[in-house]
């Protein structure tokens, strides 16, 4: 249950209330939300001199779903904004990894030059392998503030654990929790106490319901900038990475409040099949695409297998235009 309560409810009086209810509490628009488990149906008598409006739920999708709020979330990326009414597609560009500062300077002119206003790069690399490249942590991280500074791009990296989520949330305009650490309760309460963007990627083995509900652990911190990202999941097929699963994407366009980007480089693995599930993407007039970029793919540090090239993703782009705007929506 979602419980808006008064205005003039006590700081003492929430706290009290939230611990007789085991809920999670943050203000809103001047109010205190208490959020509870879905188990909870009805108000305790004691408390209804309080509340200013509740809102019941069958399962913990509460604070996610178009029950609660009906519109898509408007959430605010530098000079862009996606979600709400705005019908755009943020299109995010970038190397899998931060490399070198003469890799990610001529992807920054790349953005530049093609009109892309945000910027991805990994800097801490949640590998299969521990012999794999790990990614350049803090310098890279810098290389990362350079390029902001001296492009005026924004710029989402991934957050790999707890360790360093502090540094992550100081160096990022959208921090990025990847698919192997969508279940760390660490990442998720510490990114609900700040209010920058949030980008979610799905687990590869996670149930829609499951993806939203750790969703739900960055929305019950207080932090209403929430991004769901499908990324593909693992099937029987071995000829692709994983399975992009636009199905699961048309049911979090009906069912919950999020803005959702879909990542098709990862989802498919292979260059040679990311502009045509790009275009898919797309034409479920989606709030962004995350495309893997990189200056020389063939040298490439990490999933070099299937990033684009400079002239691909150029191609792309147009097609991707297109697309969009077929289905009412702009690139930006």
């Amino acid at each position: 249950m979602i419980i808006h309560l008064k205005g003039s409810v006590s700081e003492e009086d929430v706290k009290r209330i939230a611990e007789e209810l085991s809920a999670f509490s943050f203000r809103k628009n001047g109010h205190s939300v208490l959020v509870t488990s879905s188990a909870i149906k009805e108000l305790d008598e004691k408390h209804g001199e309080y509340v200013e409006e509740h809102f019941p739920f069958g399962s913990d999708m509460q604070l996610a779903s178009r029950d609660y709020i009906s519109e898509t979330r408007s959430i605010t990326i530098g000079n862009n904004k996606i979600g709400g009414t705005h019908n755009n597609t943020l299109v995010i560009a970038g190397p899998c990894s931060v490399e070198s500062e003469e890799q990610i300077t001529q992807s920054a002119e790349l953005m530049v030059e093609l009109g892309i206003s945000t910027l991805r790069a990994g800097c801490y690399k949640p590998r299969t392998s521990p012999y794999s490249f790990q990614g350049l942590g803090l310098e890279g991280l810098k290389l990362l503030d350079e390029m902001r500074s001296k492009y005026g791009l924004n710029i989402i990296t991934e957050v790999r654990d707890s360790t360093h989520v502090d540094e992550i949330i100081e160096y990022a305009d959208i921090v990025q929790i990847g698919a192997k650490s969508m279940y760390d309760h660490g990442i998720l309460k510490r990114c609900g106490k700040t209010n920058k963007p949030i980008l979610l990627k799905r687990g590869f083995g996670t149930t829609l319901k499951e993806f939203v509900q750790m969703a739900e652990f960055i929305l019950s911190g207080g932090n209403e900038n929430v991004i769901l990202c499908e990324r593909g999941i693992r099937t029987f097929e071995n000829d692709t990475r994983f399975t992009l699963d636009l199905c699961g994407v048309a049911y979090l366009k009906e069912y919950t409040n999020l803005p959702i980007i879909l990542d098709p480089s990862h989802a498919m693995g292979y260059a040679y099949g990311v502009g045509d599930l790009a275009r898919a993407c797309a034409a479920m007039g989606v709030d962004g695409l995350l495309i893997e970029v990189h200056p020389n793919p063939k040298v490439a540090k990490s999933d070099a297998s299937q990033q684009l090239d400079h002239a691909q993703f150029t191609e792309l782009l147009g097609s991707l235009k297109v697309v969009t705007e077929s289905v009412g929506r702009t690139v930006i």
